[in-house]
């Protein structure tokens, strides 16, 4: 069995398996076997592609190259570090009652099941199977949002569901406009949805039609980014559902649909021949994410909440750095990428442990967490650091780029850009910080809780501010040179 196959058949299976026994105190275990399992076949995977580079499987239905094979591999290491998290979390939950075994048994097998539409959406070369593996990851998503069965949780469920059915059914009407383009120039045949087709006759393409394509397909998948005006589903479904699932939303999920807006990016520059169309409805979008989230933040009472707006922030900058295009915004928003996936992550484990501390998400009431427990505090503040641009964390790298790069090609974007930045540092770093240093008179935990998932991202995220292996260098600029100018 070929890597991809195994890649692809873990998490299947694993939801398969965790469906029948999901709820027992085993299953935390078998979760995480299966994430390693699926973490080690896209380790595999990665090897394989560096060495031959891209490459068809099975009839040309699936694609693997260098702009794929590092996103699927900080999917499945994410998701892996999740699992690993989710253990003692869930332990805690289960003892407090949040977590009955129906529900255990429906988060464990709707966790694999999420990591395999993932997974499959970033791998697949038909954009039509793409479409279906999105949809299938927002059915997955919503069990996990309602898993705690309370009446926020489900209202959350209900606005992720309704929100990103709507986009995601304009991304289908997108793929029917590009499948109709395309069908002029290749028959129904010989593969019309298989985007390395698509991408061999792209200069073909009829532009009008590719221009109204580009439109639906950017608006239904950037709903599941969540750039504003379409991101109202994920404040509440960060807050409501379980810390692992706001881990993975944010760390993976983001990436997967910006993932599926970049390949018809490409697309349609080539229809056109020119990026001013994608550039500006990116780099627009973008920007007005950036300014509204931020100032969302300010009115935040809830962490959970502050961090998905964070979120949205993170996201709109990745945006406007791929519309500015080039090899340096490129670079730049994977490197970006990369790190919001793992700062992030890293910041909800620390979060949730916090909150299920405290027993409240409520940051007025989560107090002294350097004290209670110093690992927890320090995962949180360094995390916080690490995501508001702190050097020398990747982070900080990324936005330097982008910033700069702003300044060179649109210097109009610059004051914007630096204010909301500004913004968001004094928004979220007075909040953590009397949440850490703050005054308690609870007592020391006992025993610390396990956090190397959270030390292990942040120190990832830090080697990535001062050095980039040679490996994930080459990754990066081959896909920024696929992205285009």
């Amino acid at each position: 069995m070929n890597a991809l196959a195994f890649l692809l058949a873990t998490p299947l299976a694993g939801g398969m398996v965790l469906g029948l026994m999901g709820h027992r105190d085993r299953a935390r275990d078998v979760n995480v076997a299966f994430s390693t399992g699926t973490f080690i076949a896209a380790c595999v995977l990665t090897v394989q592609t560096v060495d031959r580079g891209p490459t068809l499987f099975w009839d040309s239905a699936f694609y693997i190259d260098p702009l794929n094979v590092f996103l699927v591999t900080l999917t499945a290491f994410v998701g892996l570090t999740t699992a690993i998290f989710s253990r003692p979390y869930m332990q805690v939950e289960r003892d407090h009652g949040k977590m009955t075994p129906p529900r255990l048994r429906l988060y464990h097998s709707m966790y694999q099941l999420f990591s395999f539409t993932m997974l499959l959406a970033l791998t697949t070369n038909n954009l039509g199977l793409m479409w279906v593996a999105m949809e299938a990851a927002t059915l997955t998503t919503v069990m996990l949002v309602s898993v705690y069965r309370t009446a926020a949780s489900l209202e959350a469920a209900w606005k992720y569901f309704i929100l990103c059915g709507v986009g995601i059914a304009q991304a289908l009407f997108g793929t029917v406009l590009l499948y109709m383009a395309a069908e002029k120039v290749i028959s129904s045949e010989g593969g019309a949805l298989l985007w390395t087709n698509l991408n061999a006759v792209k200069a073909q393409l009829d532009p009008n039609i590719i221009t109204l394509a580009f439109a639906f397909l950017f608006i239904g998948y950037g709903t599941k980014v969540g750039l504003v005006p379409v991101h109202n589903w994920l404040p509440d479904a960060h807050a409501e559902g379980p810390t692992p699932v706001s881990a993975v939303l944010s760390g993976l999920l983001l990436n997967v649909a910006l993932y599926a807006i970049l390949r018809c990016k490409v697309l349609t520059d080539g229809a056109l021949h020119n990026h001013q169309l994608t550039g500006r409805l990116m780099m627009g979008f973008g920007l007005l994410s950036v300014v509204a989230a931020v100032f969302f933040l300010i009115r935040q009472k809830d962490i959970k909440r502050m961090f998905a707006y964070s979120s949205i922030e993170h996201m709109g900058l990745i945006t406007f750095a791929f519309g500015l295009g080039g090899p340096i915004a490129n670079f730049a928003g994977l490197l970006h990428m990369t790190v919001h996936s793992l700062i992030k992550s890293a910041i909800f484990f620390a979060a949730g442990h916090a909150a299920q501390k405290a027993g409240t998400q409520v940051m007025e009431n989560i107090r002294g967490l350097i004290r209670v427990s110093p690992t927890v505090g320090w995962g949180l503040m360094l995390g916080s650091l690490a995501i508001l641009g702190m050097p020398p964390f990747g982070v900080f790298a990324s936005e330097f780029l982008i910033v700069t790069t702003a300044m060179r090609d649109q210097p109009w974007a610059t004051p914007l850009l630096l204010i909301a930045l500004g913004v968001a540092f004094a928004s979220v770093f007075s909040r953590v910080q009397p949440m850490v240093f703050g005054e308690t008179s609870l007592k020391p935990l006992a025993h610390p809780p396990a956090l190397i998932p959270v030390f292990l991202h942040l120190g990832i995220g830090l080697m990535l501010g001062l050095y980039i292996p040679p490996y994930l260098n080459t990754w990066y600029r081959q896909a920024a040179a696929m992205l285009g100018s």
